[in-house]
């Protein structure tokens, strides 16, 4: 179904559209005017307007700059605030090292000396172990030679020579720290003492040393030869009070 076209209004709205674009003002660019027609007003604006430009350009140079100097200084701090940690690390783990030397060091020494002391204490205890059975040589030979003296002033002088050598010995060896143990008359220790017989005997205490075959010794502290005894039986039963003052 074609619609009538109406020609009449149609040529109407064509001529209002032409009016309108006539009456509508036109706006055209401003064109720049060449250097030498500008006004002296217009030449300082332009100055001022270039000097304005050149120094924001200035300032964000400027400050772009700045700012790449600040990151790089940045860095540089980090790099070394890195080195420095690591500087650190170092050190505290040489000196951890350090310390753990010297404790080993110190160890070590304290170790040594010790060996040494123990050495030097074995060394001279296995020296007076050999040394004691000549004490007790001489002893005996002084023993036998006083019962059958029989008044003669030679074998007298014989056992008090015999007997002066036995004593410079002890003297010598107590310098060293090496004690006697004669234990006759006191409780038996059996720590101390080595029993190889029993004796009755009820007038002193139960277990009480009667006879010493042979005497012991004891050096620092330490018992290197038992005292070979004899030990009395059925007689009373020693009271604490005086077992502890005989250990006294």
């Amino acid at each position: 179904m074609k619609v009538p076209i109406d020609v009449e209004n149609e040529d109407l709205h064509n001529e209002a559209e032409d009016v309108a674009a006539e009456e509508a003002p036109t706006y055209e660019e401003p064109t720049a005017k060449p250097f030498e027609e500008l006004t002296p007003e217009e030449e300082e604006a332009m100055v001022e307007a270039a000097k304005r430009a050149g120094a924001a350009a200035a300032e964000e140079s400027m400050a772009a700059e700045a700012e790449q100097e600040r990151a790089n200084a940045q860095a540089q701090i980090d790099d070394m605030s890195a080195e420095l940690e690591a500087a650190k690390k170092e050190a505290a783990d040489s000196a951890d090292r350090l310390l753990r030397l010297q404790a080993d060091w110190d160890n070590y020494r304290r170790r040594t000396a010790a060996e040494r002391i123990a050495e030097r204490e074995r060394a001279a205890e296995k020296l007076v172990t050999n040394l004691l059975p000549i004490l007790d040589d001489l002893e005996r030979a002084s023993e036998h030679a006083t019962q059958n003296a029989d008044g003669d002033e030679k074998l007298i002088q014989f056992v008090d020579g015999v007997m002066a050598v036995h004593n410079k010995m002890l003297d010598i060896l107590s310098k060293e720290g090496v004690e006697m143990i004669d234990p006759a008359g006191e409780p038996f220790d059996p720590l101390m003492h080595q029993a190889v017989g029993r004796e009755e005997n009820p007038d002193v205490y139960d277990e009480t040393v009667a006879q010493v075959y042979q005497k012991g010794y004891r050096m620092g502290g330490k018992v290197i030869r038992s005292a070979m005894v004899t030990v009395t039986y059925g007689g009373p039963k020693r009271p604490a009070e005086a077992s502890e003052a005989a250990e006294k």
